[in-house]
């Protein structure tokens, strides 16, 4: 029998995720930024689960590039990987040089089709994505303001020029940090030639749009992945924002269990072995597994996994894993293992 998986082509996803995520701190103190709960799946494990659902090809192996943040972090990165049927491969990033040094650090990796997501932010394309005719595919997104972004121009339906934070209206359409490479060798090549010749972009940093800027000069096609939704969790109010907005939109977010003496205002996420009772919980709150909640009142706020609430009122909030917090009205945002009494 002729076995038809043996068909689809393989690639490899380079996740470079070394950044300390200081806009979200205290929760970024102890988790990467990417490892962060959104509606019970990590970031990290959503954008991945993306690209299952968009690309006609089986992803193979995703290489990681972090910083020191530990065995913990890299276990948890290869369960998931496992998870998915993938290699799992950890590269790290000691001091940050900037993307194209980031990805440099994952050079290893760089065999065949490969895709360079950058972990900063959530996407979703409604379609599957096309790669067939192209050298490489850059993922963009129409916005209001391109000012504020890097750009791709565009000319007949190709990319051919690349533009950071123009001051003329050159384009509207944002590059939002994922790039998929037919030859994977050939970004490589370029990296090496930009570290290992020490070719810094005038802010002293090794930026990976010089090695496209050169893999365009070589007269690589360069075709578009537009995006129709794009989420950004970079700050604690981001976070919020976009755990909303997949609250809203993520038709597999799981039925909730009921709850007796609790009023439950849609959409709210709760995960696992949450126990709630004498509350009134949502709209807009997401609830992690293991945590337990008594007499409070919670309205726009993430709770993370095994924390304790009890006769609290909070809005705007995120609350740390393993916390305990009491007595508490209005507006926090507690590390883990945190201990808060009012």
């Amino acid at each position: 029998m002729h076995n038809k998986s043996s068909d689809i082509k393989k690639m490899k996803l380079i996740i470079p995720m070394a950044g300390r995520g200081t806009r979200l701190r205290p929760h970024t103190h102890t988790t990467p930024k990417p490892l962060l709960p959104i509606a019970g799946k990590m970031m990290i494990q959503r954008i991945i689960e993306t690209f299952m659902r968009t690309l006609d090809k089986d992803i193979e192996e995703i290489a990681f590039v972090l910083g020191d943040f530990g065995s913990e972090v890299e276990n948890k990165l290869k369960e998931m990987t496992e998870h998915f049927g993938a290699k799992c491969s950890i590269y790290h990033q000691d001091v940050a040089m900037g993307t194209a040094h980031a990805v440099y650090c994952a050079r290893e990796s760089m065999q065949g089709e490969i895709i360079v997501a950058f972990a900063d932010t959530l996407f979703d394309v409604k379609d599957k994505v096309e790669i067939e005719d192209a050298d490489s595919v850059i993922w963009l997104k129409q916005v209001d303001n391109p000012s504020s972004f890097g750009v791709a121009v565009m000319e007949a339906g190709q990319i051919i020029s690349f533009v950071e934070k123009p001051s003329e209206p050159v384009s509207d359409l944002a590059i939002i940090g994922v790039y998929y490479f037919k030859i994977g060798e050939d970004l490589k090549k370029e990296l090496v030639n930009i570290v290992e010749n020490d070719l810094k972009s005038p802010r002293g940093e090794y930026e990976l749009t010089d090695a496209i800027d050169a893999l365009l000069e070589k007269k690589n096609v360069f075709k578009p992945a537009t995006v129709d939704t794009w989420l950004d969790c970079g700050t604690l109010q981001s976070w919020i924002d976009t755990t909303n907005a997949i609250l809203e939109s993520d038709k597999e977010l799981p039925k909730l269990q009921e709850f007796s003496d609790v009023k439950i205002n849609h959409p709210v996420y709760i995960g696992k072995d949450v126990e709630i009772s004498d509350s009134e919980i949502g709209p807009f709150v997401s609830i992690e597994d293991g945590a337990k909640i008594s007499d409070c009142r919670l309205t726009n706020t993430i709770v993370n996994s095994n924390s304790t609430l009890n006769d609290c009122n909070l809005q705007n909030s995120t609350i740390g894993a393993f916390n305990r917090v009491e007595g508490v009205s209005g507006q926090i945002h507690t590390g883990d293992h945190s201990q808060l009494k009012c």
